[in-house]
């Protein structure tokens, strides 16, 4: 007997994105994130990662950004035109970069407030204590003020607001900034239990290709807003290129032969 695989869980095709009218930030960008799966987007600073999240949330407008090409399927369903409310409501989840959670509020307020978007009482409850069961730190902290929480602290908290609203789809942009490594590779083990024990699909968006590589299946490369490369977490660890200019390899390299690399890549080819 034959079995079907279950369709992905969101498909970008060939999408495209400008900012002002002008400026093209995505060029033809084509993704996919398997049902339960855990996927890293690679990519240096200025890449196009964070357009990448914004255009699958929804929050390219207010940054003047627009989708002009492609399609976003999200659950077999075409959201382009969704607002980002609706997005969240079909189970969308961005954690944005910088954490920004609400400073003046204590962790189970900001869990609270972030419940708020969907459910009621008792969904309320069985999530902050799902938190909580997950990042034990925050229930320890409670009751502090968020502003008074340490980097990684407000991070857990940040990732725990967003389970607060039910996704399905969980995407992280750049969880590891400004954190020590020993809490990167707390946070990111954390991140991994939920989706294997949830079966919550997570978006891993990470400069720190180190970390993010040891805890997906599966990696994209993206560079000046193009994918160059897909493959799986292995092979990508592998790859010499990869190695050299995303795993720490490159040290003792001047910049020409920099220059001389981003002319040659083979995957460019």
């Amino acid at each position: 007997m034959s079995t079907t695989e279950a369709p992905p869980i969101l498909t970008l095709n060939n999408v495209e994105v400008i900012y002002d009218q002008v400026a093209l930030a995505l060029k033809g960008a084509s993704l996919e994130i398997p049902q339960g799966g855990m996927v890293a987007l690679l990519g240096a600073n200025g890449a196009g990662k964070s357009t990448l999240l914004k255009s699958i949330s929804g929050l390219l407008q207010a940054e003047r950004g627009e989708v002009t090409r492609g399609e976003i399927k999200f659950l077999s369903q075409t959201i382009d035109q969704q607002t980002p409310q609706a997005r969240v409501r079909l189970g969308i989840a961005q954690v944005l970069e910088g954490r920004r959670v609400f400073e003046h509020l204590t962790p189970d307020e900001n869990l609270v407030a972030a419940s708020a978007v969907r459910g009621g009482r008792a969904d309320m409850n069985r999530l902050r204590d799902l938190v909580y069961s997950y990042f034990p730190r925050l229930a320890q902290r409670r009751t502090a003020e968020s502003g008074y929480l340490s980097g990684g602290e407000q991070q857990m908290l940040a990732i725990g607001r967003a389970i607060m609203t039910q996704p399905k789809l969980l995407m992280l942009d750049e969880p590891s900034l400004g954190l020590a490594p020993f809490l990167v590779a707390e946070i990111f083990d954390i991140v991994r239990r939920i989706n294997k024990e949830e079966g919550l699909s997570v978006l891993l968006v990470e400069q720190n290709a180190i970390a993010a590589l040891e805890v997906v299946s599966h990696g994209y490369l993206i560079e000046n807003g193009r994918i160059v490369m897909h493959d799986s977490a292995e092979a990508m660890k592998k790859n010499p290129d990869i190695q050299e200019f995303y795993l720490g390899g490159a040290e003792g390299r001047n910049f020409n032969d920099i220059k001389h690399y981003r002319r040659r890549k083979r995957w460019l080819s």
